[in-house]
């Protein structure tokens, strides 16, 4: 019993640890406005300026990142850009925060993978990596780990998963809960930061982390599965060891981030990790870079 009770001690230390080092990844030290400072900032604002600070910005850093947007509590929403080809390829984590913070060091893997100076990205091709589309969500893990449910949601207490323009509704599901979709569809500046991103670009396809359940599923809004879609789906699971599926049917779902990129006719997946733990490297390497070698036509 007491080999059992360190393990899991163990197991939750390394977990918080995990956690802090994604917050200190740097987003950017020209944008750098978090904790209390940026409540100060935010407080000392006007009512005009706080609605302007709100709305979804684009601000090229350099070549190789972009500032998106803000949280809502105006923490960096950042881009990390590898390869000029003309395929832009987008990949997404951290959409649930805390709950789901793996799905964030999976990205930061991939890109510290593809800052390695290896020649992996191909010629046609444009990578983007969003690592963390909720910061907000992280970081109410830090300051109450018994909470990891909280923690899905941003700082409105909504679920991102469920503020995008594919059947939105206000009152939407998470298993046997009911959960907020916002009070319209991209009404949280985290939701509006990636959508105007996609819209400002060219996607030719795109690739979404959540967890857990283990598995790589199509997306579509009431429009059918494109071919290009199947295709992506099967490549990736193959190449990661995962089941594949054409849609998420274990419960209803309004506002889905993937569902409302088909409904743009993006090409769109989403991945599931296996727990909310691991990030399972090798076997998501390997899927990503089937993804490449795709589009490497």
């Amino acid at each position: 019993m007491k080999n059992i009770l360190i393990i899991s001690l163990t197991v939750v230390l390394f977990g918080l640890i995990a956690v802090y080092m994604l917050l200190l990844r740097p987003t950017g030290t020209e944008y750098s406005n978090k904790g209390e400072e940026n409540n100060e900032q935010t407080d000392s604002m006007s009512d005009a300026e706080a609605d302007s600070s709100e709305d979804a910005m684009e601000e090229v850093v350099d070549d190789t990142k972009t500032l998106i947007g803000k949280s809502v509590e105006g923490r960096d929403i950042m881009a990390y850009h590898f390869g000029t080809g003309e395929k832009e390829i987008l990949f997404v984590g951290g959409i649930h925060g805390g709950y789901s913070a793996n799905t964030s060091e999976l990205m930061y893997e991939l890109k510290d993978y593809l800052e390695s100076g290896a020649e992996i990205v191909p010629e046609n091709v444009k990578v983007t990596v969003v690592p963390l589309l909720n910061p907000d969500g992280l970081t109410k893990l830090v300051a109450n780990p018994d909470n990891k449910t909280a923690a899905r949601f941003n700082a409105n207490n909504v679920d991102l998963n469920r503020n995008f323009d594919c059947d939105w509704t206000g009152e939407s599901t998470w298993r046997s809960q009911s959960v907020s979709g916002g009070d319209a569809a991209f009404s949280e500046p985290e939701a509006e930061a990636i959508r105007a991103y996609v819209e400002n670009h060219q996607i030719a396809g795109a690739v979404v982390y959540y967890s857990a359940a283990g598995g790589v599923y199509s997306s579509s809004c009431r429009n059918g599965i494109t071919a290009e879609t199947k295709e992506l789906t099967k490549l990736y699971a193959e190449a990661a060891n995962y089941k594949s599926y054409q849609e998420f049917d274990s419960y209803d779902i309004n506002g889905d981030m993937v569902n409302w990129l088909a409904k743009l006719n993006i090409p769109a997946i989403s991945v599931l990790l296996t727990t909310h733990e691991s990030v399972e490297w090798d076997r998501n390497r390997a899927g990503i870079e089937a993804i490449f070698d795709h589009y490497n036509k």
